[in-house]
């Protein structure tokens, strides 16, 4: 496989690479390869082939909320680290799928542009933060987007607006399509005074340091919250804080974090979260959304 990955010359081919280093929890688990594709077309060739051979295969972005649960992943990950353009036309600004968001928050804060400062501290590339509608402080990708150019499962690129979308809380109708992959999205953001946005950016990530338990590797919020209440207090006033599964724990510093403090596998943070998911269904019955995903 490895051999017809690298004769279809389509972008930078890695055998056997661990997701210890392309995911935010460092945890483990050898996948068969990696590829990076050099643009469109060869993005198209490598999954018409993928398809045709019937091979596994991911695309994933800065795997910022991705859990791969075993020790291997038998297929292919391809990551649109290529698709990286930043073009700015007055308020119309058009980013790659594979551009780092809190790179590009900074940059376009930096600029003097308003409405991204929420995406600062978020560890995710644009177009994974598209699909999954990421957002903090009251905001989200939903607020500052006016549409995302997708390639489908058929291979044509259509342009979806921010209705076709269907964004809510946390998803979009992407998110939901597997064979469907985004390639850039286009915003429309403000201008403002850069040293107002930057010092908002800034108070807000002492904020994070102070809450978050930035200095383990994690993927953010475990849960999504609940209707009028946090998730963070549901598992605390279960006991969870402190517990832990394997190198897997919930952090003392904010309940609906789970870190990993000793070399977790992937398999201890699914337990954890599954046993916290059960808990509050059983004692609240309330059924808690899983914000990351599982890989298997």
């Amino acid at each position: 496989m490895i051999e017809k990955l690298k004769k279809l010359d389509v972008g930078l081919v890695k055998e056997n690479i661990d997701v210890k280093n392309l995911t935010t929890f460092k945890v483990s688990s050898i996948a068969k390869a990696l590829v990076i594709p050099n643009d469109l077309d060869s993005l198209i060739t490598l999954l018409k082939f993928l398809k045709s051979e019937k091979i596994k295969y991911k695309v994933i972005g800065q795997g910022s909320n991705l859990i791969f649960v075993n020790k291997t992943f038998n297929g292919v990950l391809i990551r649109l680290d290529k698709f990286n353009k930043l073009e700015i036309k007055d308020n119309n600004i058009i980013i790659g799928a594979g551009y780092s968001l809190m790179a590009c928050a900074l940059k376009l804060s930096k600029l003097g542009f308003k409405g991204m400062e929420f995406a600062s501290g978020i560890p995710g590339s644009v177009g994974g933060s598209i699909v999954n509608n990421a957002g903090a402080y009251n905001s989200s990708m939903s607020h500052i987007i006016k549409s995302a150019k997708v390639l489908t499962k058929d291979y044509e690129v259509k342009i979806f607006t921010k209705e076709e979308l269907g964004f809510k809380y946390r998803s979009s109708f992407l998110q939901y399509k597997d064979d469907y992959i985004c390639l850039e999205g286009e915003f429309i953001l403000d201008k403002g005074i850069s040293e107002n946005i930057l010092k908002t950016i800034e108070e807000r990530k002492e904020k994070r340091f102070n809450s978050q338990p930035l200095n383990y590797p994690s993927a953010g919020s475990v849960f999504r919250n609940p209707p009028n209440v946090s998730a963070w207090e549901l598992i605390e006033k279960l006991g969870f804080k402190g517990k832990n599964i394997g190198g897997a724990q919930v952090s003392n510093k904010h309940a609906n974090f789970i870190i990993n403090t000793n070399n977790a596998t992937g398999k201890d943070i699914k337990k954890l979260i599954l046993a916290i998911k059960k808990e509050v269904k059983k004692e609240y019955d309330i059924d808690l959304v899983i914000e990351q995903e599982f890989v298997e």
